[in-house]
């Protein structure tokens, strides 16, 4: 499966690139290529649509290491219905985020500065997570964050699956992206 995002979404994530190009030029945001930007960010984001499809509206989903809002902004402008976390501890990378809120209208993205073992529960409907942590931690996380039965959703490369913890049930979802190439999701349930 190579992943896509729906039509109407084309023109607010054009602008949200734009922003991050020009927030990237004096805040040093990432150090990804503009070329690189709408694969490795966006597309790449995408592939977790089809795994909250269903989520019912109103489900909240929290995006852990967000950094520039990703996946949470493409997630957010897909599924206007949810209601998204952004969690950074990088206040740089949070403010950037709340201007792209801002600037693209999205009341359903709210972004959150402060560590994911500090913050208050944020009692999930599921988690998701891109280049960030190992899966342990992620659950050590979601453990705090996660309601019962929820799933953590982890976009990872082929060893992902080799990170995942004792005692945790785990299931993978393969996609490929153009030309960065085959990736899965680690879609995670915690026992207990």
């Amino acid at each position: 499966m190579v992943p896509s995002l729906p039509p109407w979404t084309q023109e607010p994530i054009a602008h949200y690139l734009d922003l991050l190009d020009r927030w990237n030029s004096t805040h040093a945001l990432t150090a990804l290529e503009k070329e690189q930007r709408f694969e490795e960010l966006i597309l790449d984001s995408a592939a977790l649509l089809p795994l909250l499809q269903p989520l019912p509206p109103g489900s909240r989903v929290v995006d852990f290491g967000t950094g520039m809002g990703i996946p949470a902004v493409p997630i957010a402008l897909a599924r206007p219905d949810l209601e998204l976390f952004a969690v950074d501890r990088s206040r740089k990378k949070i403010a950037f985020v709340r201007q792209a809120v801002l600037e693209l209208g999205m009341a359903n993205l709210e972004p959150v500065a402060g560590q994911a073992e500090v913050i208050p529960p944020l009692r999930g409907h599921a988690g998701v997570a891109k280049a960030v942590g190992t899966l342990e931690l992620l659950c050590e996380w979601w453990r705090r964050h996660g309601l019962p039965g929820a799933p953590l959703l982890a976009l990872k490369g082929s060893q992902g699956p080799l990170e995942a913890p004792p005692g945790v049930r785990i299931r993978t979802h393969p996609y490929r992206l153009p030309s960065r190439g085959e990736r899965m999701v680690v879609e995670i349930r915690l026992n207990g």
